[in-house]
């Protein structure tokens, strides 16, 4: 038996790959409404049905449970669990150490215990070694084995599937990298391992600060090229029929979810502890953090034009989900816009088909429970100005620019409409 720890966007999908398997799976969470969801057969995440979630409950091969006892029964812990910033944009690992400490007192001999929580190199084999070898009185590569497996997951990707994903695993010990690289073989078709817990650290770093900087040179792109009058959307779509050498990113407005937005700080604050600048980084965060503000002021100028202020304006976000076509909201620049937009005097309203209701999060707590409106013409012609800010696949973009005053698109998700003379791209 296998324990997966934390049943969010990446334990469960995880847990179920290798149930299908054959392997039979525990799933642990401190959230006692996940664990009886999966007990009791219904998905809390979009992209996951309930029916997969039941096939593998029925079959004996899935459970969940909020007590982290349930540890000592198995031969591999996997450690999936947040790894946010703190309000200094200082790296927060207490949900990994918490969890170290919870399932150190209940680690068994021979136990396999692997970290895929993104975060900077050294906490697998400095932080959560000590926590999980004080708790237990166990010696890490001796007593039991450790590594770290980044997690990659791209939810609303329907080709995206956890089996085919490549693996990357490295180990404190080439006894512990065995052991893991057994452990996922298991579950995935490619085990790709790496010399050290650090060297997969770096691995994960490395991909989403790639996109990062990226993402930031097209914003920025999109900014010069908007004054100069050129379409970053088409100037993109030009460049990618070059065959070699070039790698479309694309603009938006602002950075979202738990991958993205964050990790690179986790390099950035690591590096300073060994002397060293992250400028790249750095610039790439600042142009990235800087869109929500370049939008605000787009849609300011747009509202100005139609001699309305923004102070006392309706205006309807459409897209909160920090991705399209899924219904995951962490660190969704659209929170940045509504509090950007409520703070200059606008009546704020949103919808966006996957997010009915706004849930509890750390940063912005204020909009819980806040419901999104209905589509109609009825309700979205009410509203001064609507706000693109995530394009989901199932939202009707021609009913929408038909029915609208003025449409700010930060998403290019209008450009199949014939009439564009109430549409801003920004």
């Amino acid at each position: 038996m296998i324990a997966v720890i934390g049943l969010g966007y990446v334990g469960l999908p995880l847990g179920l790959q290798f149930a299908r398997n054959g392997v039979s799976v525990v799933g642990l969470d401190v959230d006692a409404v996940k664990v009886d969801s999966i007990n009791n057969c219904t998905s809390y995440i979009h992209h996951i049905s309930s029916e997969s979630i039941a096939e593998q409950v029925n079959a004996k091969r899935l459970s969940a449970s909020t007590d982290f006892a349930m540890a000592r029964q198995c031969n591999a812990i996997i450690i999936c669990v947040p790894t946010p910033l703190n309000k200094n944009r200082e790296p927060d690992i207490s949900y990994i150490l918490k969890t170290g400490e919870s399932i150190a007192p209940n680690l068994s001999r021979g136990c396999l215990v692997v970290l895929e929580s993104t975060t900077y190199p050294g906490t697998t084999d400095e932080d959560l070694r000590a926590v999980l070898e004080k708790g237990s009185g166990l010696l890490a590569g001796k007593d039991f084995h450790l590594a770290f497996s980044p997690e990659r997951e791209d939810p609303g990707n329907p080709n995206s599937k956890v089996a085919t994903i490549p693996k990357v695993v490295g180990g404190l010990t080439p006894q512990c990298l065995e052991r893991a690289k057994e452990l996922y073989q298991q579950a995935v078709e490619r085990v790709v391992t790496v010399s050290s817990c650090r060297a997969a650290e770096a691995t994960k770093l490395l991909e989403n600060i790639f996109r990062s900087v990226n993402i930031a040179l097209v914003n920025e792109l999109k900014v010069v090229y908007g004054a100069m009058g050129i379409d970053i959307w088409e100037v993109i779509e030009a460049a990618k029929t070059k065959p070699f050498g070039f790698m479309p990113f694309y603009p938006g407005p602002g950075l979202g979810g738990h991958c993205i937005p964050i990790d690179p700080f986790y390099l950035t604050w690591k590096a300073r502890e060994y002397g060293q600048s992250t400028r790249f980084i750095e610039l790439a965060g600042e142009i990235n953090t800087s869109m929500p503000q370049y939008v605000i002021r787009k849609l300011t100028e747009a509202l100005n034009g139609a001699r309305k202020p923004l102070n006392g304006s309706k205006i309807l976000l459409v897209g909160l989900a920090y991705k399209a076509n899924v219904d995951d909201d962490r660190e969704s620049p659209g929170y940045i816009l509504m509090d950007l937009l409520k703070e200059a005097g606008s009546e704020v309203s949103y919808f966006d088909p996957y997010v009915p209701v706004i849930r509890m999060t750390r940063e912005h707590p204020h909009w819980a429970g806040t419901k999104s409106i209905q589509w109609s013409k009825e309700c979205v012609s009410e509203f001064d100005a609507i706000l693109l800010a995530t394009a989901h696949a199932n939202v009707n973009y021609v009913e929408l620019v038909e029915w609208a005053k003025l449409v700010i698109d930060t998403r290019n998700a209008t450009s199949q409409c014939l009439d564009l003379s109430k549409v801003v791209k920004a």
